[in-house]
């Protein structure tokens, strides 16, 4: 995986925390507050989350990039390095990994309100770090 384009990742990342704000805030914020049961939430409980948002940005971040980095990789071994490559490859990581993880998550105790808001900020984010990644590679 030496020839991945890092700086293709690194727009990725950034891509998938601006695709995160707008989804978890004017698009589907009220519904996703509302099925963690967050606005239930004390004040005191409210401003601690609030203290280590940093921290999970930062982290979310992170993974961000671990995981767009690894989607390079499957870009690449694809052989045509395209917009369409990368969107078509990450569709397919959708489907075959996003989608079961996630469900399974739901399935034993979760929400599936919560499941259909995260696997669709799952989707739109895995499809633009694959167009960005596919079109600079």
């Amino acid at each position: 995986m030496n020839d991945v384009n890092l700086l293709a990742v690194l727009v990725a990342a950034v891509a998938s925390m601006i695709i995160g704000s707008i989804w978890y805030g004017p698009l589907f914020g009220k519904q996703f507050i509302q099925a963690m049961g967050m606005d239930k939430w004390s004040p005191e409980k409210q401003a601690a989350e609030k203290k280590k948002m940093g921290m999970t940005y930062a982290l979310q971040f992170v993974g961000s990039l671990v995981m767009f980095y690894v989607l390079a990789g499957f870009i690449g071994r694809m052989g045509d390095l395209t917009l369409n490559e990368g969107v078509i490859t990450a569709l397919w990581v959708w489907i075959g990994f996003a989608v079961p993880f996630k469900l399974a998550e739901e399935i034993w105790g979760g929400n599936m309100k919560l499941f259909w808001i995260g696997i669709g900020s799952h989707l739109v984010t895995l499809l633009a770090a694959g167009a960005i990644i596919g079109a600079w590679a």
